[in-house]
This record gives C-alpha cells, sequence and structure tokens, in this order.
C-alpha cells in the first residue's frame, strides 16, 4: 500500500544523536533506532534512486548493507524545494513493509518524484538544484483503544505520534512531522487525519473508526544532495 501525506516547514535538526554508534541504540517497538550513519545511507540510496530514474541509468544497490538498513520496515520519502522555503514537492511512503528499508525507500522515493498525483514529476534539474529529500522510517502501528473516543486526545502526543484512521472502506495517514509543521493540537490532528481518509473530521468521535498510533526517525538533507542529519520533532 502506498501512501502520500501532507508537508510543511523543515524541521530544527537534532544534534543530540550525532555521534550515537550501534551500541548505543535505542530499542523501539522490537527495532533498534537507527544510527546517523545508517540515516545518511538511507537518504543517499533515496537521492541516487532518484537520480538514476531519471537519468535513464540502472541503479547500482549497494554491495553490503548494515543490518538495521536491511529489516523490513515502513518508510515514507517527502521531497521539499529547498529554493521556496521547503514547501512540499511530492511525499510517498510504504508503511507496511514487504522487502528491505534500503529497497523500500527506492521505491518511495521514485514514486515521491514522478507519481504523486498532487504535482508534476521533478525533473533532473530540479531534483539537483532545488530539492531536499527526508526519509521518515516508521515504527509499528498501534491501535488505540479507548471507551470513549474523547480519550484519542489524551493518547496522542503531538511531536511524537503520527496517525493512521481507518473506516467506511478508507484510510489515511499522517507522519508525525505534519501535526508540528502545521500547529495541530492532538484534536485537530484526529480531524485532519479523518479529511485526509475522506472522512467527515468529526469522524473519529464516532466508534465507528480505527486509530491507530506510531512513531517516526527522520533523517534530512540540509540543501540539495547536502549533509544528512537527523531531525528532532518539537511540539
Amino acid at each position: 500500500m502506498r501512501e502520500d501525506v501532507l508537508g510543511g516547514k523543515p524541521l530544527e535538526p537534532d544534534t543530540s544523536h550525532s555521534g550515537r554508534g550501534p551500541k548505543d541504540d535505542v530499542i523501539r517497538d522490537g527495532h533498534e533506532m537507527l544510527t546517523t550513519e545508517e540515516g545518511v545511507v538511507l537518504v543517499k540510496t533515496a537521492r541516487a534512486a532518484v537520480e538514476t530514474h531519471l537519468s535513464g541509468k540502472e541503479f547500482e544497490a549497494q554491495a553490503v548493507a548494515s543490518p538495521g538498513l536491511k529489516e523490513e520496515r515502513g518508510v515514507f520519502v517527502t521531497l521539499l524545494d529547498h529554493v521556496n522555503g521547503g514547501s512540499l514537492r511530492g511525499c510517498i511512503g510504504i508503511p507496511f513493509p514487504n522487502r528491505s528499508l534500503l529497497e523500500q525507500v527506492r521505491v518511495a522515493a521514485v514514486e515521491a518524484a514522478t507519481t504523486d498525483f498532487r504535482f508534476e514529476p521533478v525533473s533532473l534539474e530540479e531534483l539537483q538544484k532545488r530539492i531536499v529529500l527526508e526519509a521518515t522510517v516508521l515504527s509499528v502501528m498501534e491501535p488505540i483503544w479507548v471507551k470513549n473516543p474523547l480519550d484519542l486526545r489524551e493518547n496522542i502526543l503531538v511531536g511524537r505520534d503520527g496517525l493512521m484512521i481507518e473506516g467506511k472502506g478508507s484510510h489515511g495517514l499522517l507522519l508525525p512531522q505534519v501535526a508540528v509543521d502545521e500547529g495541530f493540537d492532538s484534536e485537530e490532528f484526529l480531524s485532519q487525519c479523518c479529511l485526509k481518509a475522506d472522512l467527515p473530521p468529526d469522524a473519529w468521535l464516532t466508534g465507528d473508526v480505527r486509530v491507530s498510533r506510531f512513531q517516526g526517525q527522520v533523517f534530512a538533507e540540509e540543501k540539495p544532495n547536502g549533509r544528512v542529519f537527523e531531525r528532532r520533532l518539537k511540539p
């Protein structure tokens, strides 16, 4: 399943983990969080996949990948226009993985650049001169079970959680950074995710939809093909 999501302003760089090594990784939902070095490989792979696709060349996969990049993890790739204030230029993701993270990011990156129906396909020149790439690695989806739908608000932390809402044959997903970028509180975040699912904004209050939360680890370029860093989401 492919997803497209809202995007927004670029986030603050997080330097607190810049020296983290494999032995210092944090465990999240049974997965070790990626190191900065793995994040660099992930983003550079995404860029290389798009560039070779737009150039009509064949992508050459990395011969050796770390264990973290071999895991089956959901991932989204976001394209932002660096020249135009970081405005969204494309975003496609694969929340439910069926291949390695490194392979998934290649697919998501090319699709974000060429198939996001909200935008014209990205050109090679635009990619090289204007576009910064951001890769968000997802944790496992966690359904939120509450007796009173109003309690959903207290079970969502802006700056940590992303949302997925399913109901009436439809679904919508918003990454954790969307709520931060757009200034949503948890209630507005729920309503916007309902709209993303083509549902009424108050559908989350009916008890007829399934709400799940997840977390994301975000790696991004400072400028087109520039240094890759891990970003911290700030509520």
